[in-house]
């Protein structure tokens, strides 16, 4: 899924919301805040509102995902992945790559920053796409920045995820919880008002 996130035309994607300062592997995230920042992505003179049905069953699916990739649990987060993604992904090179990046989804405090809905977006498979900016925060000031996306095709069914992208922020480059200024333009993520939010 070819989304390009940057400014200038092309599309932000998503987020805000997760894990209350609880580490990923053992709590349940809440729903996404009423202050998280929200964004609907259609051309213009297209109106679209996501329902709270819409935004539990994205949000249900972003959580179930973080939180197996939190616990390890490969075999559970492979099979969230939309079928195309895991075609292009075989499961073992796509488990051996994120087993190459051990410290992301370890043990941190996972934020959502933005959650940002792409209704039926042209060159992409029909359907409602809902994308989650987040970040993660853990105790050694490593940090983690990127986003998930997920699909469904048609009302009533599933989110499936179809697009991730993580980078790990090393201390070295992050002054008082925020990446420095020549590291921001490097993430893969949003970061909006949430990048000098104190947890």
């Amino acid at each position: 899924m070819a989304i390009d996130r940057r400014p200038g035309g092309r599309l932000w994607l998503m987020s805000a919301f997760l894990l209350s300062g609880i580490p990923a592997a053992f709590g349940a995230p809440p729903p996404v805040a009423p202050e998280v920042e929200r964004d609907v992505v259609v051309p213009e003179g297209v109106t679209f509102t996501p329902t709270a049905a819409d935004e539990k069953g994205a949000a249900d699916r972003f959580a179930e995902y973080v939180l197996a990739l939190a616990r390890r649990d490969y075999a559970a987060a492979y099979a969230m992945l939309r079928l195309s993604f895991q075609a292009a992904n075989p499961r073992l090179e796509w488990e051996m790559n994120l087993r190459k990046r051990a410290a992301i989804w370890a043990d941190g405090r996972i934020r959502v920053l933005r959650l940002s809905w792409y209704p039926d977006p042209a060159g992409q498979p029909p359907g409602l796409y809902a994308a989650f900016d987040f970040r993660g925060d853990r105790a050694d000031g490593t940090m983690d920045c990127g986003y998930v996306v997920v699909h469904r095709a048609k009302p009533g069914d599933g989110f499936t995820v179809v697009r991730i992208d993580t980078s790990e922020v090393p201390p070295q480059l992050v002054e008082d919880g925020v990446p420095k200024a020549d590291v921001l333009q490097q993430l893969p993520c949003y970061l909006g008002k949430g990048i000098a939010t104190s947890f």
